[in-house]
């Protein structure tokens, strides 16, 4: 049986800051936004959560802070379990405090491209020692390796403590040949917002999105209407909320997505170097797409 928690939309929930430090109140803020827009889990901690400039204290400080404000309303998913050092990352997972946590997310080792032997082998590392579930992430747009489906599958077979895969290749292909091969319990999900209704609609289970962060409701409704094979509707929604992703990426995230939530006033478009805010031009556009999707939802 698939773990029912991890199915549907996840919110690869963003870190405010104010001044360069984390803003709690407004993360606060933006946690109930998103329970309240109907969201299944929340992924702290992750890429969009400007995990790589934070250190160990405050990364801790925000998953502990989200793990109180959801107070087992949602799942929480600890999305900071990408590493290089595949030695490094089985200490730190021998030494975590996982109380409240629900599942970790890991991203394949980054940078040094390792073979699809290397990949499988890093990750049946972690499987050894993990106590709770592990949901792969190939992202090969920041990691500059892909995780070919062959390898998803061997691990899905090789311990159950892979629960799923959030597939952010954007390979339909590549996804459809992983849902068609994997074992049963096995959840792929898109790390992809652009192509989450159509990998929901090949067979997949969801998505763990970074639009879900302004608009959870919307993209909540789009993945349910999916599961429950209404395409129809699905696919409604998802035209009416398309045109927003060409502005949340067009200087990657999450500067699109920090400039969206303040648009909406959940928090400012503060992020940390080396990233930097979404230049003016760039802004005006974005916000008047999504002021225009407000209206058109009636949100």
């Amino acid at each position: 049986m698939k773990d029912q928690r991890f199915i549907g939309t996840g919110v690869a929930i963003v870190t405010p800051f104010k001044n360069n430090e984390i803003d709690l109140p407004s993360l606060g803020n933006i946690i109930e936004y998103v329970i309240d827009g109907g969201v299944n889990y929340i992924v702290a901690l992750g890429s969009t959560g400007e995990t790589a400039t934070l250190n160990e204290e405050e990364a801790r400080r925000v998953l502990d802070y989200c793990i109180e404000k959801i107070n087992n309303r949602v799942p929480v998913v600890a999305g900071n379990f990408g590493w290089n050092d595949t030695k490094e990352l089985v200490k730190k997972i021998k030494d975590y405090q996982f109380d409240g946590i629900a599942a970790i997310l890991s991203s394949s080792p980054a940078y040094i491209k390792p073979s699809q032997e290397g990949i499988f082998r890093h990750y049946a590392a972690m499987a050894d020692v993990c106590p709770i579930p592990i949901i792969l992430y190939n992202v090969p747009g920041r990691t500059r390796s892909n995780m070919e489906w062959e390898t998803t599958v061997r691990l899905a077979e090789y311990s159950r403590t892979f629960v799923g895969i959030k597939e952010a290749s954007g390979d339909l292909i590549q996804t459809t040949r992983i849902i068609k091969n994997k074992p049963e319990h096995f959840i792929v999900t898109s790390g992809d917002d652009e192509v989450a209704l159509a990998m929901t609609a090949v067979g997949g289970d969801g998505v763990i999105s970074v639009m879900a962060n302004a608009l959870p409701k919307a993209f909540s409704q789009m993945i349910n209407f999916a599961l429950d094979q209404d395409y129809f509707a699905a696919r409604e929604l998802n035209f009416k909320t398309y045109d927003l992703h060409k502005w949340l990426y067009v200087e990657g995230n999450p500067v699109g997505i920090k400039s969206a939530m303040e648009v909406l006033g959940y928090c400012n478009n503060e992020v940390r170097l080396p990233l930097a805010s979404l230049s003016e031009p760039n802004y005006n556009k974005l916000k008047e797409e999504l002021n225009r999707i407000i209206e058109d939802l009636k949100l």
